[in-house]
């Protein structure tokens, strides 16, 4: 296919030509360069959500276990803490810490997070629940 001075022929000069202004296929190649954007995307999305509805869970675990055992102090540290694990667990979270403070329980709770990109970490929350503080001098009339 050269010519006599070993020149590409002009039958294929002339198909390189039309290759070079062939645009077949580039809309595929589109197509599937928005299809990995538009994935990576909603996987980002999911894995956001997943951290946020853990980080509710834990928040939630952590309120309640330690409204219940704010309710149990009077039994000393072991009962509340034991009715504050059960309510941590009974709401998805595992209880990490659990402590008196007068009457006061400070608790804190942890909740592995399941999502789609390699950057797991658990969420954590803590909340602190006890009698409201009382006011009993003369003149306020004993308010909250």
């Amino acid at each position: 296919m050269t010519g006599p001075a070993g020149r590409p022929g002009r039958a294929v000069a002339a198909r390189l030509g039309r290759l070079r202004r062939d645009d077949r296929g580039i809309a595929s190649v589109w197509a599937a360069t928005a299809a990995a954007a538009l994935l990576l995307t909603a996987t980002v999305c999911i894995d956001v959500g997943a951290a946020i509805r853990a980080r509710q869970v834990a928040a939630a675990a952590a309120d309640l276990a330690a409204l219940a055992a704010a309710g149990r102090s009077v039994d000393g540290t072991e009962g509340a803490c034991r009715v504050a694990a059960d309510i941590a667990v009974r709401n998805g979270a595992e209880l990490t810490g659990c402590r008196l403070d007068g009457w006061d329980v400070l608790v804190g709770t942890r909740v592995q997070r399941a999502g789609l990109l390699p950057v797991h970490g658990p969420a954590t929350a803590r909340a602190r629940a006890g009698p409201a503080p009382f006011d009993d001098r003369p003149g306020t009339g004993g308010s909250r």
